[in-house]
């Protein structure tokens, strides 16, 4: 008949050090598969980089000046510099009407408001302090 081997303390002492192994081996992994999560996740730098260039566009208020000349629009600075305009803007009301205008870029103006030709804009069909979204061309 099979006899069980007998427990001494030489078989006493390398099972626990079979259970020490294990417990490290289970150790590691979870350590490996912490650092393959984290390799995933993108670092904060790429996550702020975008918060910081601001949005594209910009809904505001088109609102008559006759002081502006027409195929122009008088931005502020601020707006200019937050959107990002240099040279020409695209303005669209209600999603129907797109046109692009050249920019004046004006220190002290409201940058909830762009100022825009009244002549222009009565001839497009557009009326004073209507919403727009403006973008940078």
């Amino acid at each position: 008949m099979f006899e069980p081997p007998s427990l001494d303390e030489n078989t006493t002492s390398s099972s626990k050090e079979i259970g020490e192994d294990i417990e490290k081996d289970v150790k590691e992994d979870t350590k490996i598969d912490i650092k393959k999560l984290v390799s995933i996740v993108p670092p904060p730098s790429t996550l702020f980089s975008r918060q910081k260039s601001g949005a594209r566009e910009k809904r505001l208020r088109l609102k008559y000046d006759s002081s502006v000349r027409e195929g122009e629009a008088k931005v502020s600075s601020v707006l200019a510099r937050e959107i990002g305009i240099k040279e020409y803007i695209e303005i669209t009301v209600a999603g129907r009407k797109k046109f692009k205008l050249k920019t004046v870029i004006v220190n002290g103006l409201d940058a909830n408001y762009v100022n825009v030709n009244p002549d222009q804009m009565k001839h497009l069909g557009i009326s004073d302090n209507s919403i727009c979204t403006i973008r940078s061309v």
